[in-house]
């Protein structure tokens, strides 16, 4: 690469309120972000457009940013030939799902970020692939001879290229909508045959699903369906257990390798390696989110520590590190700091010696597996060996090892590990992408309030009530989202995905709370999405509202990709609300969606696990639970304690205060309800049959086992 000699001045992306477009603001590319001002130039110079799609987080966005957009020379060439726009994918999801789709296409399947795709003035893709080096390897051509060519090939050919960009975005049209479904119906069936599939894929030394070659990223909705099928089909038989047994290898392992912060919690990315050791750093909000539920529901099924542990674990560190001071979530931590990937988070043997002293570290070391082998190579200093920590073994067989009760080794390992997180505070820390998506703050509200409840932990319920505040405050505008807020600043729109999860995050907090308020409001959001989103021809919801920018494609998908699908999330949706409010025309619209959606999920049901969660939830029929007394009075809340300490997946719950009837919210699972002879009271139903209530919760776990 050859080095800038002065600094260069910014550019547009100085303007944007992505952080990882402003990474990008003195480039000497003549970056533009998307919208009329640069699509109107390419239109005008009859030029292709250049689309650069990344996030801040991403490692291999930044190499390619170091090797081809800091050169003045690639720069030029970029400038001369193309019209250059820059995305954050996170900030303009519909771009991102159109144009990986046709990257999917044309690279038989491969994709990812930074997303590099050439299309013609009309938005029509013509050429994409991921990350090109600055010269010829991996197998890809170096990034400079590709602009020349595309170029060459756009003034040479332009109408074969005008053809061929036409037949690609209809295919990537079709692919981004339901197919028909040929007579597909979705039974508890599909689901549990969907559950056999995907365990049978599992890795059964390590756990979790293999991809990549090597690669490995938390399959937390993989692992909520194989509970649910496990726990729903109460036999006793082997496969049933061997489901439950692939969850918690997963689990364990996961909780024991590398991919999670053993210093200072949360969930990395993904993990390089089958044995969840080597991660690629970065710390996603949405990770969070969704793992630390899945342990969530292991603890409740289990009641194993470990698993409450490392949810609480994962919960303490947004709340430590991703919390906003408005109250909403940041989006994610990087992976790079001191322009290495991984800096922050590895260690030389000297270090923990250092930190901890020779006993306590080598102890430490030989624990954490930290060795003068090393399992990373810092990009900075390639010669030296550096570690991620990982547990080789669990406590109880440290312990024994060391000849100290566990108890006593936890609090050893509890003390050194504050004085190495102390110590690694000391280092440069990885950026933070400090913008606020209300899709990821949904997932997080819902994990945070559910966490609360399980965990009996108020803060995490203060903490997901102070988000929802922050994003209806800040996000919302006349009944209708906006995605991203940063510094004041919002983007304009919000897609499904930005709905459902709110939503999602809504009834959480009321099912925490039984404050109306969360309830109300998630209604209302639910009239808009049916009214904005719902594809009113073909059934399901469009990812796009009904007053969005014309796009070549206006995509109606229920695949689930590292966060689930706004259909999937919205289809569980409807089906709550339809539970807790008894209303029947939501229950219309989830099996409409479902009927849509029938042929794509079970010709692909290992892509849609979210949304089979929901077609479980729908033919297996709600737990609906009804608590009558005074939520402050400790009879009521051993109740309430009893409902959250086991595993429903399918549980709708609804309490009535008879001292506070204008809070008490209008549904046919409080028709009728009261105390009896005086006491608290949990009433239970399943398929339309209700138990008698109960006033105890050792009776009241009774009928929840049944």
């Amino acid at each position: 690469m050859t080095a800038t000699t002065s600094p260069v001045p910014a550019n547009r992306l100085a303007r944007a309120t992505s952080p990882y477009l402003q990474q990008h603001a003195h480039h000497p590319v003549d970056w533009h972000e998307w919208g009329a001002e640069a699509l109107a130039k390419a239109r005008r110079e009859d030029k292709p457009i250049f689309l650069s799609i990344g996030y801040s987080a991403c490692h291999w966005c930044h190499v390619m940013a170091r090797e081809s957009f800091e050169d003045p020379q690639v720069a030029a060439l970029m400038n001369d030939l193309f019209v250059n726009v820059k995305v954050d994918r996170e900030e303009r999801p519909d771009l991102d799902e159109i144009y990986m789709q046709a990257t999917l296409i044309l690279n038989e399947g491969q994709g990812g970020w930074p997303m590099s795709v050439w299309l013609t003035p009309d938005l029509c893709p013509f050429f994409a692939g991921t990350y090109f080096p600055p010269a010829a390897s991996y197998g890809r051509p170096s990034f400079r001879e590709l602009c020349t060519k595309i170029g060459l090939v756009w003034q040479q050919r332009r109408d074969e290229i005008a053809e061929q960009a036409g037949q690609l975005a209809d295919a990537v049209r079709q692919s981004l909508l339901a197919r028909p479904a040929d007579g597909a119906e979705l039974t508890l069936a599909v689901v549990d045959e969907a559950a056999e599939k995907i365990g049978a894929a599992f890795d059964e030394t390590s756990g979790g699903l293999v991809s990549g070659g090597s690669n490995k990223f938390p399959p937390s909705m993989a692992m909520d369906l194989l509970l649910r099928s496990a726990v729903r089909r109460m036999d006793g038989s082997a496969r049933r257990l061997q489901l439950l047994a692939l969850v918690e290898l997963t689990l364990t392992h996961m909780s024991q390798g590398g991919i999670y912060d053993q210093l200072g919690g949360g969930i990395h990315r993904y993990s390089t390696d089958v044995e969840w050791h080597v991660p690629h750093f970065e710390k996603m909000l949405y990770d969070q989110a969704l793992v630390s539920r899945i342990y969530l529901d292991a603890f409740q099924l289990t009641k194993k520590p470990l698993y409450a542990r490392i949810a609480r674990e994962i919960l303490d560190y947004v709340l430590a590190d991703l919390h906003a001071p408005g109250g909403g979530f940041y989006s994610s931590r990087d992976a790079d700091s001191e322009g290495s990937e991984g800096r922050y988070y590895t260690w030389f043997p000297s270090e923990v010696l250092e930190v901890l002293g020779p006993e306590c570290g080598e102890k430490f070391c030989a624990s954490y597996d930290i060795s003068p082998i090393g399992s990373w190579r810092d990009a900075r200093d390639p010669d030296a060996a550096k570690s991620v920590p990982r547990l080789l073994r669990d406590e109880e067989c440290c312990a024994r090892m060391h000849g100290i009760p566990v108890e006593e080794l936890h609090q050893r390992v509890s003390h050194a590990k504050e004085k190495l997180l102390a110590a690694r505070a000391r280092r440069v820390p990885p950026a933070v992408d400090d913008k606020i998506l209300c899709e990821w703050n949904g997932l997080m509200i819902a994990s945070l309030a559910r966490g609360g409840c399980v965990l009996a932990e108020p803060k995490y319920i203060r903490a997901a009530g102070g988000a929802a505040v922050f994003i209806l405050e800040n996000q919302c505008r006349q009944g209708r989202l906006v995605r991203c807020a940063r510094d004041g600043r919002t983007t304009e729109t919000a897609f499904l995905s930005d709905y459902a999860c709110l939503i999602e995050g809504l009834i959480e907090l009321y099912e925490a709370t039984f404050e109306r308020r969360w309830l109300d409001r998630a209604v209302e959001l639910n009239r808009t999405v049916i009214a904005q989103f719902w594809d009113r021809d073909g059934g399901g919801f469009y990812f796009t509202p009904d007053h969005h920018e014309p796009l070549i494609a206006r995509t109606n998908d229920v695949r689930d990709n590292a966060t689930p699908s706004g259909n999937s999330v919205q289809l569980m949706n409807l089906l709550r609300l339809a539970a807790l409010l008894g209303d029947g025309e939501l229950r219309a619209l989830a099996d409409r969606t479902m009927s849509t959606f029938a042929g794509d999920v079970t010709r692909s049901p290992w892509s849609s696990e979210r949304f089979l969660a929901g077609v479980d939830f729908a033919r297996g029929g709600p737990v609906e639970i009804a608590i009558v007394g005074d939520p402050s009075q400790p009879e009521t809340q051993a109740l309430l304690k009893q409902v959250y300490q086991t595993y429903l997946p399918n549980r709708v719950l609804m309490l009535h205060d008879p001292a506070r009837p204008a809070d008490t919210v209008a549904s046919p699972l409080l028709e009728g309800r009261t105390l009896v002879a005086g006491q608290p009271a949990a009433y239970v139903c399943r398929n339309s049959t209700c138990r008698p209530p109960v006033t105890t919760p050792a009776d009241l776990a009774e009928q929840l086992a049944r």
